[in-house]
């Protein structure tokens, strides 16, 4: 599912069942990008060695909960070891009718200490969730650098079957993401502003093509960003811009002493660049560290 062309759950009927179904799964969750893009959801800011280490260095950490749903992060992984699950969704999808929603779910495995070494962080996608098929693998590699900043450099959804998927064509992307260490977030330790600039190749520069048969060009920028800011103690609001289109989304991490992470956004909002229509994305995530030596993840929870 690198783009939202195509629906890939045909019994969703309305938003309503999708937000149901993300709510009451017992799965950990993410659209789209997530990771992708949550796959960039933040998970790697979650487990309590690394609050520890940079408290220690006087290097203050993006904040906790999620900063950008659309958008790949620099921040690619923490410095333990953990697995993580991901399901998400998005609605109306793209060039549908009746209106129909999209949903996407990943599991994997992020290992590795970036700022000595790099983080690894992989994972196998499953497009089509209802078929429990359409299958494709990220990998993500980070390393820190600077003050307060981390790059990645990764390949998203590939190797993907031409014959299955609505988008055949491998993305990889490369992101610096930075934060902002005058700005104190409301947890102490942590900042409130960040932001990401990359550029990929794939779903960030290709457009559908539907976009293409409506005249709308074959591609985009390639170029994508994101700005978040905490508003509330573990709230965030945020801009994305993903190469192809504009969008807005919120991180909320609802439960204080609980890595669980919801993300909900618009997206598409010039419709005249790309897409025919406004989408509605929900997220929600959650870790688990499989290093003993980090303990629970409630000791770095806020």
């Amino acid at each position: 599912m690198k783009t939202f062309n195509k629906s890939l759950l045909h019994s969703t009927p309305n938003f309503l069942t999708l937000l149901f179904v993300m709510m009451v799964l017992p799965v950990f969750v993410s659209a789209q990008s997530p990771f992708e893009k949550n796959l960039q959801l933040k998970v790697d800011s979650m487990i309590s060695e690394k609050s520890t280490f940079y408290l220690a260095n006087q290097i203050i950490l993006p904040n906790n909960s999620v900063q950008s749903i659309m958008t790949p992060s620099g921040w690619g992984g923490g410095n333990t070891t953990y697995i993580f699950g991901i399901l998400g969704g998005v609605y109306p999808a793209f060039y549908t009718d009746p209106q129909k929603a999209d949903l996407i779910a990943a599991l994997g495995i992020s290992f590795g200490d970036p700022e000595k070494y790099v983080n690894v962080s992989a994972s196998l996608n499953i497009t089509r969730v209802s078929e429990l098929r359409d299958f494709s693998a990220n990998i993500i590699l980070s390393r820190q650098v600077l003050r307060g900043s981390s790059i990645s450099v990764g390949g998203l959804q590939l190797f993907a079957s031409e014959k299955v998927s609505d988008s055949p064509f491998d993305t990889y992307f490369v992101a610096f993401s930075h934060a902002v260490q005058s700005v104190r977030s409301k947890s102490p330790g942590y900042s409130a502003l960040g932001y990401t600039i990359g550029y990929g190749t794939g779903r960030f520069y290709r457009k559908s093509p539907l976009d293409v048969a409506t005249g709308k060009g074959k591609y985009g920028t390639g170029f994508f960003g994101n700005v978040s800011y905490e508003v509330f103690r573990q709230v965030n609001l945020n801009a994305e811009w993903s190469g192809m289109n504009l969008g807005f989304s919120s991180g909320v991490r609802p439960i204080r002493g609980s890595a669980l992470t919801f993300g909900f956004g618009i997206y598409n909002l010039l419709t005249n660049y790309s897409g025919d229509r406004i989408q509605f994305i929900g997220s929600v995530g959650y870790p688990i560290s499989l290093d003993r030596k980090s303990g629970s993840l409630k000791n770095y929870a806020n």
